[in-house]
């Protein structure tokens, strides 16, 4: 309902992953103190937030093929250029990788479209306790400069 809701106040479709998106900015709060849920790059704004995969019901994860578990997340990115009055999330190139003290590799990103909008989800596993490290480059259709974004979280096992 409240998902119903912030999706008509902000014009966003009412789809299960925009429920997921907003979940993500929601829950993603408490992870860190500072947890800024957007970061402005020149004409654009990188959305970003980490969802415990635990929040999400088996039905919408197995829409998106995402595997639940007490040590899994999705990292979910969605970019849009606040110059134009543009509200739902524009099409870009990532690339890039994540890390904690055992594993990393290069991230997984799956782009989901709903309507005229783009979202992309990134899912990893995580340890217990331990920080997880996000470095990655995106490009926003539509322009020829590549932007960097770094990020640090702190994850704990869903029980």
């Amino acid at each position: 309902m409240v998902a119903q809701l912030i999706c008509q106040q902000c014009r966003l479709p009412n789809t299960p992953l925009s429920a997921l998106i907003l979940a993500g900015a929601l829950s993603a709060v408490p992870l860190t103190s500072s947890a800024q849920q957007s970061t402005q790059y020149g004409p654009f704004e990188l959305h970003h937030s980490i969802v415990y995969t635990t929040f999400l019901t088996p039905d919408i994860a197995s829409e998106y093929g995402i595997t639940r578990g007490a040590d899994k997340a999705i990292l979910t990115l969605s970019v849009r250029d606040t110059t134009s009055g543009e509200i739902a999330g524009r099409p870009m190139k990532i690339e890039g990788r994540t890390w904690d003290l055992i594993t990393g590799g290069a991230l997984r990103v799956k782009e989901i479209r709903e309507g005229r909008a783009t979202y992309y989800i990134v899912p990893f596993e995580f340890l217990n306790r331990e920080y997880r490290f996000f470095e990655f480059e995106f490009q926003p259709e539509g322009t020829d400069t590549v932007y960097e974004h770094t990020m640090k979280v702190q994850l704990w096992r869903q029980e």
